[in-house]
Formats: structure tokens, C-alpha cells, sequence
């Protein structure tokens, strides 16, 4: 349940985030002029509101990423974490005759 409402916060705080960016006016106008100052209609005329009020929904997104992440790490585990892993004591890195290098070699038979 709590997994879902981060999901549902992260996507909400992603498409706001989203549509808050491309409503700013820029220094040489861009998709806000484009819908005829609906910036300054919506946020009012002064930047300073709607630029904290982006760096809030900002911060939201960015908890609710973490958030996201530390309850998935409590809930799946990696096959690294359980796994016995075992790295050969010697890796034979010698040419062969044929000229592949790096291919392993067997012992000659007989034990020589």
C-alpha cells in the first residue's frame, strides 16, 4: 500500500514538475509565450513564486525517488547477496599455439 502511494506521488510530482518547467517564461521566451502568458496568469507576474513552488515539487520528486527505492532494496534481494561465489584460484592467460591468447590449457595428460 505505502509502495503504490510513493508511485502514485512520484508520477504526479513528475508530470506537475514536467508542465511547471515548460511554463516558465526563458530569456528568450519558449512554450509559455506560446501559450500567450499563461505563466504569469496562473502564477501571477512576480518569478520568485513559481520558482519556489517548482523547487518544492522538485523536492517531492526527489524523496519520493528515494523513498521508492528504499522500500523496493527491503523487499527484493539480489542473487549476489545469497549466492556462493567462487573465482578460480589461477586464470591462465598464456598464448596457445594457434595464437588465441587468453583461452585456457589443460594439463598434459600423465601428469607432466
Amino acid at each position: 500500500m505505502l509502495e503504490a502511494l510513493l508511485y502514485l506521488v512520484f508520477v504526479l510530482a513528475a508530470i506537475l514538475l514536467v508542465v511547471i518547467i515548460l511554463i516558465q517564461e526563458g530569456k528568450g521566451g519558449g512554450l509559455g509565450d506560446a501559450f500567450g502568458g499563461a505563466g504569469q496568469q496562473t502564477f501571477g507576474v512576480g518569478a520568485q513564486g513559481i520558482t519556489k513552488f517548482t523547487a518544492a515539487v522538485a523536492a517531492v520528486f526527489l524523496v519520493t525517488a528515494v523513498a521508492i527505492h528504499l522500500v523496493g532494496k527491503e523487499k527484493s534481494s539480489s542473487i549476489l547477496d545469497d549466492a556462493d561465489l567462487q573465482v578460480p584460484a589461477e586464470v591462465n592467460t598464456g598464448a596457445l599455439p594457434g595464437g588465441a591468447a587468453g583461452a585456457p590449457t589443460q594439463p598434459p595428460a600423465g601428469g607432466q
